[in-house]
């Protein structure tokens, strides 16, 4: 797989991802999101950019000359590709996994994420409100990851397209049939799950930090259970909402 390749999935990946996000959404339309939607969508823009000029395809990169070089985990096993896919995606979202707690543990990393959880909805959009910063920080975790890993990059196009879809059905507005809900809860992070990990509330914001997987939050005590019949209020008790794009690219430098 090319560089050009690589991209092209992703950016089909993303493309679908989004569409069924908002095709799935439930269409309330009120102030606050449409607020959120512009500071989302910016936040997007920027982002596409400093990661387009620092890092671009790099996961690609990285990737390539794992295989090549033969070097990390997967490729001193000789894993068939059959089994490097699920391994991949299964390695790469516990890095995921333990980067978003770290995003909530320490002040440093935490002044950066808390531009996400400044959101005062919960939509699709939602999945596209990280400040830059946050992103350049955990481009080296992700890319050492992929080479530990020894990730072919097949397999990591595949995490790509999973963990977009995941992200942005997640951050979704969407409410789902409790049967329904439940059975897929055991195994993936539904979007009353993560819309509890975005309440105002201390307890259940330092709870269900999973991407894709809900169950590393299981295993690793961190779960709490959510469903769509649950009302919860999103956003952070002791920080306004930014009103603008810049407003919230300047956040991290507050108090």
């Amino acid at each position: 797989m090319t560089h050009e390749t690589f991209s092209l999935v992703r950016a089909a990946g993303f493309i679908v991802a989004v569409a069924l996000g908002l095709f799935l959404e439930r269409r309330a339309r009120h102030a606050p999101m449409r607020a959120s939607w512009q500071i989302n969508g910016g936040l997007w823009v920027v982002d596409g950019v400093v990661i387009a000029i620092t890092c671009g395809a790099c996961a690609c990169s990285v990737a390539l000359w794992a295989t090549r070089s033969q070097f990390g985990l997967l490729n001193a096993l000789a894993a068939p590709l059959w089994l490097a896919i699920p391994a991949t995606i299964f390695g790469l979202d516990l890095v995921s996994y333990a980067w978003h707690r770290a995003n909530h543990r320490f002040p440093v990393l935490w002044r950066f994420h808390r531009v996400h959880h400044s959101d005062a909805s919960f939509t699709v959009s939602t999945a596209l409100r990280f400040h830059p910063g946050e992103l350049l920080l955990s481009v080296p975790l992700r890319l050492a990851a992929i080479a530990v890993i020894g990730a072919p990059v097949v397999a990591v196009a595949a995490f790509e397209v999973v963990f977009m879809l995941a992200n942005l059905l997640e951050h979704g507005n969407i409410d789902l049939p409790l049967g329904l809900e439940r059975r897929l809860g055991r195994i993936s992070v539904t979007p009353a799950l993560h819309r509890l990990h975005h309440s105002r509330r201390e307890r259940d914001l330092d709870s269900n930090f999973g991407t894709v997987f809900s169950f590393w939050d299981r295993l690793l005590g961190t779960h709490r259970p959510s469903s769509s019949a649950s009302a919860v209020e999103v956003g952070l008790p002791d920080l306004r909402p930014p009103s603008s794009l810049l407003e919230a690219l300047r956040l991290p430098l507050g108090g």
